[in-house]
């Protein structure tokens, strides 16, 4: 079976080449101390149980609708970036349902692509 391509780092000017994922494992522990894992940033257990009671009550994409598109959301996204403000990570008026195609045309707008 042939072997996948290696692919540079996305790290800027890191000249590793990596099988999978996006960064190689220097820049990898890098990234996660910048900017904490998913559940240093306040997506742990407590977040996914309101997650999912705020899309059983908020079933459709809202970008989608207006488009008078019927999709089901499948993100809540907070309207304004919470930059690590827990005040507005679980202020409910800050909460959007999105699907994961217009939550990541609206994150790539925002933050000028993924990840960054």
């Amino acid at each position: 079976m042939p072997r996948k391509l290696k692919r540079p780092c996305s790290y800027p000017r890191c000249p590793e080449l990596i099988e999978s994922g996006t960064y190689c494992t220097k820049h990898t522990k890098l990234r996660e101390q910048q900017r904490g894992t998913s559940y240093q940033r306040g997506y742990d257990h407590k977040w996914r149980l309101a997650r999912i009671r705020y899309l059983r009550h908020n079933p459709t994409c809202v970008h989608c609708e207006e488009q008078g598109e019927d999709t089901a959301a499948t993100v809540v996204d907070h309207i304004i970036p919470h930059k690590g403000d827990m005040r507005l990570f679980w202020d409910i008026k800050n909460w959007q349902p999105l699907c994961a195609s217009c939550h990541g045309t609206k994150t790539a707008k925002e933050d000028g692509g993924f990840g960054n």
